[in-house]
């Protein structure tokens, strides 16, 4: 167990972050609010299953999940070909990167990847499922997005007399895309800041920071 934990901590502590500020954060904090909001307007207060199916929650969580997704996507793709000197984010401007070998010439290592091994489109879809995990998981929670915040905009469409609209129909709308724009530009001034800001800064340890005794101008780590 001891040395699963050591392992597998990183991934184990960042899950267990999520879940709580989820669970406990998230999800008791806006089922309190949503509630508030209900006796304020003259409605019902909602049990927690019920508050799980609104758009209020729908709409919050899946619009921060959108923007993390995209921001993960695009900086995957702009680091694999777009270089920052000194920075720990950019790969070396001169010399080799190990992310650039050909797996091609790895496919008789017993020890490589299967989809290595087997060559073709599998390998082409390998080497890239990174990103395309990434952009898949961004598509898929843009379009809950567009589900969770019309339930909520058609709730306030009705409370104020007005016409319902489709999916599709919200999207079109400059709220789903105030919602967005406003998360997408705090994901690339922070992923921006990281690659820029580890140009001069280091953290001791951290394989995002280069050695703390490397000069400002070596790139990568």
């Amino acid at each position: 167990m001891k040395r699963f934990l050591r392992e597998n901590g990183l991934s184990l502590v960042l899950l267990g972050l999520f879940f709580f500020t989820l669970v406990f954060g998230q999800t008791l904090t806006g089922f309190r609010q949503y509630n508030e909001e209900q006796a304020e307007h003259g409605g019902e207060p909602v049990e927690m299953s019920e508050y799980l199916r609104t758009g209020h929650f729908l709409e919050a969580t899946m619009e921060n999940w959108e923007s993390e997704f995209l921001q993960m996507f695009l900086y995957i793709i702009l680091t694999a070909y777009l270089y920052q000197k000194g920075s720990s984010e950019s790969r070396k401007l001169d010399g080799d990167n190990p992310q650039d070998r050909d797996p091609k010439k790895s496919k008789d290592n017993p020890d490589a990847p299967w989809p290595v091994r087997k060559g073709g489109l599998v390998l082409k879809l390998y080497e890239n499922s990174l990103a395309l995990a990434f952009l898949l998981l961004f598509f898929f929670s843009f379009w809950l997005h567009g589900v969770g915040g019309r339930l909520e905009y058609n709730e306030d469409q009705l409370e104020h007399g007005q016409a319902t609209v489709s999916v599709l129909g919200y999207m079109s709308t400059s709220r789903f895309w105030f919602e967005s724009f406003q998360n997408w530009q705090s994901e690339f001034l922070a992923i921006g800041s990281m690659v820029v800001l580890s140009i001069w800064l280091r953290q001791r340890r951290s394989p995002e920071s280069k050695p703390v005794d490397s000069p400002h101008s070596e790139t990568g780590t």
